[in-house]
């Protein structure tokens, strides 16, 4: 029986580890590859494709922007138009698709890049302060990219109106300037004249950090009335490569009326289009650690969409709303302000916004989970160590010190509970070879044992379930805050935020051999794998020896696991587990409890 549920036991591990090989890892290497197929294939019809006289199909003409008519005189945001998109095999360079068009340069501490003065998108933006590797020659992160690029990103604001006989701004449309150039000390300010009587008019200002600040006016000179709808749309195509867990959205999100709504890509895909109107608030699509989100006036009512389109093969997601009416008389003016945020997911400055703009539960776009309550101070004062120790890595140890001294009372009674039940160990090994054929028997044995030496076997799970919200807010900060991204520790971890780079399998890099992405095991998981080997063995064995033999390989497969994980998390699994190690082993030792089994 025993030989079987060993049996049984390894089973189960190799199951779980090839379960996540192929269930999770080969899928998604399968979508990279059919994707990567189909945009070939593409080019290849494209390219076979000439006209008369034998050039390449041209760039479809772009869909003019007009708005529908629904009942109560309201308008629909139209779809972002598909602008100029190049029918080519392969995609051209960013820079000569950014020269094509006429720009207004972004320059400012923390971002570059330009606007597009025709359609006057916003197109084109860099994140100066933040690189795609620790190598501080990569590039600086993209945020934002042209139609036209692989995978185009952009921002767009406008007008839409139910009388179809008055030209509004669209893609085509070239606007005028005053400058060269956008910067926190220079605002820009942008103008278009539909040549009935109508000016519109954009003045752009920019912050220190990544914030936008549109006022949309209009003067209207003609000899009647306007009604107008304000709106803004943030265009993304391409569905992006995620992390794919349960503890980080990543997709498209906004705050309505104070409520958070999250939506993943692939329901918006099932769904199409999912509306919602509030008042005030804020949309937008997320990254990990990158968001771009419309922010409209806070007390205005506004009708929000997420959709979702397939355009040339490709996915294409955007999300936008659609202010009231605003009514121009004749010989007047009017005028509607909006933001756009476009960068990384500070908390601090998040906070900041939220605070001094009054922008609706703005720190809601970093996913901190459902223990917010929790999260959010953990990380302030995570953030404190680091400034202080100058240091990630060691803010890390530091503080989960702290809450090991905030739980010692209760870590202090699991242990205890678990002492004494590791004295009673060889008394319940006994009951279990005596009532080893029958179970009810053994079962009654054991509580007229406990009931005897006055021991409860659940109080040592109590006090440990009581700090797994605080752990788990742990675990969240640092999975997603943007902070620790590229934050060196010590040695050979250089990144905090990314996996441990050395492997067992090519002895720690003496071998030179890249292995599959699932024997990247490196030190530190390897030290956490032993660390809760060593915890288990100070823990009474489980009564039933099928469980018993099913707990001795918990450490293996969890070091195959999480051995992919971000290296400051396994350090951290890893310096836990050795304060718990060195808290149980001194307790156990002042209660006459042999500790080397």
């Amino acid at each position: 029986m025993e030989q079987r549920n060993l049996i049984m036991a390894v089973v189960a591990s190799v199951t779980i580890l090839l379960g996540w090989q192929f269930l999770y890892e080969q899928p998604r290497i399968a979508k990279e590859m059919a994707a990567r197929e189909a945009a070939e294939l593409e080019g290849v019809k494209n390219k076979a494709a000439p006209d008369s006289q034998g050039a390449t199909v041209p760039s479809p003409t772009p869909q003019p922007q007009t708005s529908l008519v629904v009942p109560g005189g309201r308008t629909q945001v139209p779809s972002a138009p598909i602008i100029g998109v190049p029918l080519k095999p392969v995609v051209p360079a960013r820079a000569s698709i950014l020269g094509k068009t006429p720009r207004v340069e972004i320059n400012s501490d923390r971002l570059t890049g330009s606007i597009q003065l025709k359609g006057g998108q916003f197109d084109d933006l860099i994140l100066t302060k933040y690189r795609e590797t620790i190598d501080k020659t990569s590039s600086p992160i993209t945020l934002l990219s042209p139609t036209g690029a692989k995978n185009p990103y952009y921002a767009q604001f406008g007008w839409v109106t139910s009388n179809s006989n008055i030209k509004l701004p669209t893609s085509e449309t070239l606007w005028v300037a005053d400058r060269t150039a956008l910067s926190p000390e220079q605002p820009l300010t942008m103008s278009w004249d539909n040549g009935q009587g109508i000016k519109f008019i954009r003045t752009i200002s920019l912050d220190q950090n990544y914030m936008f600040s549109i006022k949309q006016s209009v003067e209207n000179q003609s000899k009647k009335s306007i009604t107008l709808y304000p709106y803004a749309l943030v265009s993304r195509t391409g569905t992006p490569e995620t992390l794919g867990f349960f503890i980080l959205h990543e997709g498209l999100l906004g705050v309505f009326n104070g409520q958070l709504k999250e939506i993943d890509y692939d329901d918006l895909q099932d769904a199409k289009n999912i509306s919602q109107k509030s008042k005030g608030g804020w949309i937008g699509i997320t990254d990990k650690y990158w968001l771009t989100a419309l922010i409209p006036d806070q007390k205005a009512d506004i009708q929000t969409n997420f959709r979702h389109n397939l355009q040339l093969k490709k996915d294409k997601y955007q999300v936008d709303y659609l202010g009231g009416p605003e009514v121009i008389p004749a010989g007047g003016s009017g005028s509607v302000s909006n933001r756009l945020f476009a960068g990384a997911k500070e908390v601090k400055l998040l906070d900041s916004y939220e605070e001094n703009l009054n922008i609706s539960r703005f720190d809601l776009s970093i996913d901190f989970g459902w223990f917010y309550f929790l999260t959010k101070p953990i990380f302030y004062v995570l953030l404190w160590f680091a400034e202080y120790l100058g240091n990630f890595g060691l803010a890390i140890l530091l503080l989960t010190v702290l809450i090991k001294v905030a739980f010692f009372p209760l870590a202090n009674k699991s242990y205890r509970a678990m002492s004494r039940l590791k004295q009673l160990q060889p008394k319940m090994t006994k009951m279990r070879d005596r009532h080893k054929d029958d179970r009810a028997k053994m079962n009654e044995a054991m509580m007229q044992l406990y009931k005897k030496e006055k021991v409860n076997p659940a109080a040592g799970c109590f006090p440990m379930l009581i700090q797994i919200p605080v752990f788990f807010a742990l675990y969240k900060v640092l999975f997603v805050s943007i902070e620790m991204r590229h934050a060196p520790f010590y040695g050979w971890i250089q990144d905090l935020s990314a996996p441990d780079p050395t492997s067992i399998f090519t002895l720690f890099g003496a071998i030179p051999w890249t292995p599959p992405e699932i024997l990247m095991i490196g030190i530190w998981p390897i030290l956490m794998g032993l660390t809760m080997y060593l915890q288990q063995k100070l823990n009474p064995a489980p009564a039933d020896p099928m469980q018993a033999k099913i707990f001795m390989f918990l450490p293996f497969i969890f070091t195959f696991m999480l051995a992919r994980f971000p290296a400051g998390l396994v350090i951290y699994w890893a310096w836990n587990n050795i304060l718990s190690i060195a808290q149980q082993w001194v307790i156990m030792r002042r209660m006459g409890v042999k500790v080397n089994p």
